[in-house]
């Protein structure tokens, strides 16, 4: 991090874009607060997608945005050299050290999934207090040890439901909140076995909730879906995928979530309705069994940090690394803040180096804003960033994006 500017600070230079007294920024202000607490407990980029699309090799030195770290850990599985990772948020950066610090003290899959699978089990909080806690450093430590107020430690949400915590979990807990209110059970989806059934359900189901007066009034305040990770200026862009229709955007993408794929193969779904991974359902990379070796061998191989891209990769030698996960941080930016990223990845990048993220809205948005002559030197995969855009199982994002350096 720069000696000029704290994490908190940092977290307003990359959201606040508006004046504080306007309500476009009071509302950046609100989600930029959020960010100094638990946002995300599980990403919504699909890890296998991404995974496919940096095509990891064992000499590859990897950087990515962490978030709640899904994405982190299951390339790990991979075995690529290395992986930096940085984020904003001290929740989301103790939350990824805790996780690397598991996958190398916890002896078996049965205990690491225990602890990141079923994510309620009692027991749980010893298991991070005796084997877990002492290969973790001290701020991670005393974070999870920290009180929440009368409901005891925070490492205490892993004996309680950890996917129900966090601004993502309690937005999914206020959805079935108002599926209720309209006499929809969202668990009953899990009761389909084949995407006929599922396409059935949700439009005798789950449709007609879209055409609910409050439902509509949600939608159309941008407020609502801070809840959902979305800052005001992504709204924008997401709105923009069907005419500023922002209704019509969520039920589509909603649709796609529930029916697009298989529900035995999309752990979204299930985490959706859920809210919890299923007892014998899909996971993560990095949560199946097969994988725990893996992971245990590579854990070592990562590391994260508490500050931003843009900095972390300017104390980079240059062409030192092959791939780079940026979520879905590029629709956050100013033009600025673009091109000072795209500039440092461009400058770091190994030849052939791979980039992957995603946008609210279809196309990609890099064309126009970032230099020339530094977008230049980069090839856009038009045609199998669609073929990914198809394939990312959690359907919330309008577009997948695959650049790579030429040369």
């Amino acid at each position: 991090m720069s000696d000029a500017l704290t994490v908190k600070e940092q977290l307003g230079a990359a959201v606040h874009q508006n004046a504080a007294l306007s309500k476009t920024g009071l509302l950046e202000r609100i989600f930029s607060n959020a960010f100094n607490g638990l946002v995300y407990p599980q990403i919504w980029e699909d890890p296998e997608v991404d995974m496919a699309a940096l095509d990891i090799q064992p000499d590859h030195h990897l950087v990515c945005i962490a978030s709640g770290g899904c994405n982190l850990m299951s390339y790990l599985t991979a075995g690529p050299a290395s992986i930096t990772a940085v984020d904003l948020s001290p929740a989301h950066v103790a939350l990824n050290r805790m996780k690397l610090a598991a996958a190398r003290a916890l002896p078996d899959h049965g205990q690491f999934y225990s602890l990141f699978g079923h994510a309620d089990r009692k027991g749980n909080a010893e298991l991070f207090d005796r084997l877990v806690a002492p290969l973790c450093d001290t701020a991670t430590v005393d974070y999870w040890n920290a009180r929440r107020g009368l409901a005891g430690r925070r490492i205490d949400m892993f004996e309680r439901g950890f996917y129900q915590y966090g601004m993502l979990g309690r937005f999914i807990g206020m959805a079935h909140v108002l599926a209720r209110l309209s006499g929809v059970d969202l668990r009953t989806y899990l009761q389909c076995r084949s995407m006929e059934e599922q396409t059935a359900w949700f439009e005798a189901n789950l449709a007609p909730v879209f055409d609910t007066r409050v439902v509509k009034w949600l939608a159309g305040n941008k407020a609502t879906l801070i809840g959902l990770g979305i800052p005001p200026q992504q709204y924008d862009a997401l709105a923009g995928a069907a005419g500023g229709d922002m209704l019509a955007v969520l039920k589509e993408r909603t649709r796609s979530l529930f029916c697009d794929f298989p529900l035995s193969e999309n752990y979204f779904a299930w985490q959706a309705v859920n809210r919890a991974y299923g007892e014998n359902g899909p996971v993560p990379p990095y949560l199946k069994a097969g994988n725990f070796v893996a992971l245990k061998q590579h854990a070592e191989r990562a590391t994260i940090e508490n500050r931003s891209l843009t900095d972390l990769l300017a104390e980079m030698p240059a062409g030192s690394k092959h791939g780079y996960s940026l979520l879905d941080a590029v629709d956050w930016m100013t033009d600025r803040q673009l091109n000072d990223l795209w500039s440092q990845i461009t400058r770091t990048a190994a030849p052939g180096a791979r980039v992957i993220f995603r946008t609210a809205g279809l196309p990609t948005i890099l064309p126009g804003r970032v230099d020339d002559r530094v977008l230049g030197r980069w090839t856009y995969h038009a045609e199998q960033s669609a073929t990914w855009t198809r394939a990312d199982r959690s359907a919330i994002y309008g577009g997948f994006h695959l650049y790579t350096l030429d040369g």
